[in-house]
């Protein structure tokens, strides 16, 4: 096992903990962790091109890479890939055991998705102004899947120029076909921001001179709509991403920036129900640039921070402009394009559930991992579905990681990341989440009582395979997953490896 090779590691200083004592600092939604199903899954449609792709495929025939690249975007970065099957029972038993979660069904392509008419037939290509079409089996599928495994829709609308009038101004027309359509296959959205990352907003699909200003006059003509046509969608917004200091917008003019402080300013806010943005530490190397993270820096205390940076910045805006709302982080993952090949491993296993710990202390409501099925970043494999090291980490925390937040008293530092919720179903349970990012130290614990332990672990750090107490874990040849089987501790010292994450599950 990659953690316990070597028997002469130094250990850490011991900690002391009593989980009975410790201090309640705030709940979490139910559906806390969540996920996105792009639209463009969807649809189907141009999305980012797997890294094994790019090599084999060049100079292929790409006649069937249908649709609209992002403004900014390099066309070779994307590649045709058809609608998902939302009704496979091997990926619906999957996200099942997942909820009940949020399903957020947006992303860039959302922002020039056309839906038709009641009484139109989907047209074979997308109309003027659109990049794709979202037919109502499509939005069916999605209905039934949310259905079967007790996901709640969340959405956005389109912005593009074939739903704006003549003077370039917003209309609620494609909003207004979306709702209906939900309505009349028996279902609802639960939330839905305007669209999707408006400071990015001429990449996603927006005017070219868009401003400002014309957020500020389209979100109070969408704010009004929803208020008036759909009053039970809560209202998120503005969903914007990567503003933090340092926080890797390329400044070469590729992707125009409106800051999300003048958004806010130009808007009437006082409708927003829900505070949301998105968060990336960095972009993957297909839009490489000098921004990339190091494999060798997967378990640094800086990168794994830089989820506290984003809603560093994001907050204040939260409460300056919407105080009050819950804050939800819509969209996330290891980076952003796609992600890396390390999005795939261990690896990245650590920033995943450290964010989860850290973000819940600081009262975000909602993190919605980006994406279930789709590129690297995706918690499960799209050709194989099979899960991937994230995909388990999702369901330990779904499994033992209740809504009620307890504060440790013991600050972050290397080695000994350590998060405390209550135990789902069980009144008066605790479960600790300590996450040792220490390359060669061990981190003791003292504990008063003892309880049952889960420690995920690997051969190797980028290793797509992930250990559970020292046994792999997979899907059993019947398509059933494995249980996930803890090891009993006694009150007293425990010891945890390097480069290792242990639940502490304390009855």
């Amino acid at each position: 096992m990659y953690a316990s090779k070597d028997n002469s590691k130094q250990e850490s200083t011991s900690m002391f903990i009593e989980p009975a004592k410790l201090p309640v600092i705030g709940t979490v939604d139910e559906r806390y962790l969540s996920y996105n199903v792009e639209m463009v899954e969807v649809t189907g449609g141009r999305f980012w091109r797997p890294y094994n792709s790019a090599a084999e495929d060049a100079g292929r025939d790409d006649s069937q890479n249908l649709g609209e690249t992002p403004v900014g975007r390099d066309p070779s970065l994307y590649e045709y890939r058809p609608p998902f099957d939302l009704s496979n029972p091997r990926l619906r038993m999957l996200a099942k055991a997942l909820g009940p979660a949020y399903v957020r069904v947006s992303g860039t392509w959302a922002n020039k998705t056309y839906v038709p008419a009641h009484y139109e037939a989907p047209p074979p290509t997308p109309p003027k102004g659109y990049g794709s079409v979202l037919t109502p089996e499509q939005w069916q599928g999605v209905i039934a899947f949310c259905e079967a495994v007790e996901g709640e829709i969340v959405t956005s609308f389109a912005i593009g120029d074939g739903v704006r009038d003549a003077s370039g101004v917003w209309t609620p027309v494609q909003a207004q076909r979306l709702i209906d359509l939900t309505r009349a296959l028996g279902s609802s959205i639960k939330a839905a921001e305007f669209f999707n990352e408006p400071n990015l907003a001429i990449m996603g699909g927006a005017p070219s001179t868009y401003t400002a200003q014309d957020y500020g006059r389209d979100f109070q003509i969408f704010s009004e709509f929803i208020r008036h046509a759909a009053p039970d969608i809560k209202i998120g917004g503005p969903g914007s991403v990567m503003e933090a200091t340092g926080s890797w917008i390329p400044s070469d003019g590729r992707l125009p920036v409106i800051p999300t402080p003048q958004l806010l300013e130009a808007s009437d806010n006082t409708s927003l129900d829900v505070f949301s943005y998105h968060h990336y530490g960095a972009h993957s190397i297909r839009c490489a640039d000098e921004t990339q993270i190091s494999p060798d820096d997967v378990l640094s205390e800086q990168w794994l921070r830089r989820t506290d940076e984003s809603l560093a910045f994001y907050n204040p805006l939260r409460n300056q402009y919407a105080p009050s709302t819950p804050i939800w982080l819509t969209e996330t993952a290891e980076t952003a394009c796609g992600g890396n090949p390390l999005a795939n491993t261990f690896a990245d296993t650590f920033r995943y559930l450290d964010q989860l710990g850290r973000l819940a202390k600081q009262q975000v409501s909602a993190v919605m991992h980006n994406t279930l099925l789709a590129s690297d970043y995706s918690l499960i494999d799209e050709p194989t579905l099979t899960p991937k090291p994230n995909y388990w980490a999702s369901l330990l925390w779904k499994q033992l990681m209740g809504t009620t937040v307890y504060d440790c008293g013991i600050e972050i530092q290397e080695g000994l990341h350590l998060y405390a919720h209550s135990l789902p179903g069980v009144q008066g349970g605790v479960t600790l989440l300590l996450i040792n990012n220490h390359p060669s130290k061990r981190t003791p614990l003292d504990l008063p009582s003892g309880g049952n332990r889960y420690t995920l672990s690997a051969d190797t750090l980028q290793a797509k395979e992930v250990l559970l107490n020292r046994k792999t874990l997979r899907i059993k040849d019947d398509g059933v997953l494995p249980a996930l089987t803890p090891e009993p501790f006694q009150a007293g010292r425990l010891k945890f490896e390097p480069v290792t994450i242990t639940f502490l599950v304390i009855p």
